[in-house]
């Protein structure tokens, strides 16, 4: 079991992420005590921070601590992937933020997703035969790969935490948390 006060949550994002669903797991999961570090693409976090979507527009930039492609995520007990359409789309290219979602995934920690965040879990191959939520328009998608889709403010499967969009962040966070506080949910297989 990890006490939140001693957890270390990683967010991975870049630019287009859905501002609310970054900023608001960041401010919430810090101030029930965890330490968050927002990491980036190599050539973003070398700009010193991404830009977020807020809602129909480019919205806030906020600060990067570390680049995807040096960061150590054996040191985190959770992972956080923010939405929006612009931000996971870019991140599924991205071999370095596909090798650390994998490495949370079969290690057991906390994996949140939230919108349409959980195209990186597709992408991972980490949804068939799981149960989990996302923004509508990626039903579909998650049906496709083999997720049990389910309409839902936040649905777990075995330490997985997805949400469907924004007004659902209150949700999502008290999941993390309670997940978090569980400890490892144990080796879970990806599909090949």
């Amino acid at each position: 079991m990890t006490d939140i006060k001693q957890a270390k949550i990683l967010i991975i994002a870049t630019d287009g992420f859905e501002e609310t669903e970054l900023t608001v797991p960041q401010a919430k999961l810090s101030e029930a005590g965890a330490q968050v570090t927002i990491a980036a693409p190599k050539s973003r976090q070398s700009e010193g921070t991404i830009r977020s979507w807020d809602k129909t527009d480019w919205g806030k930039d906020v600060k990067v601590d570390a680049d995807i492609e040096s960061l150590d995520a054996s040191g985190f007990d959770a992972l956080v992937l923010p939405g929006g359409q612009i931000n996971p789309d870019k991140l599924r290219l991205e071999p370095k933020a596909l090798e650390i979602i994998k490495s949370f995934l079969t290690s057991g920690k906390v994996v949140a997703a939230i919108c349409h965040g959980p195209w990186l879990l597709i992408e991972a191959g980490a949804v068939k035969g799981r149960d989990l939520t996302s923004f509508p328009s990626i039903k579909t998608d998650v049906i496709n790969a083999g997720g049990n889709w389910h309409d839902k403010d936040v649905v777990t499967d075995q330490g997985i935490v997805t949400s469907r969009k924004p007004d659902d962040l209150d949700a999502f966070c008290k999941k993390i948390i309670e997940e978090i506080g569980e400890g490892n949910h144990g080796q879970r297989q990806l599909a090949a």
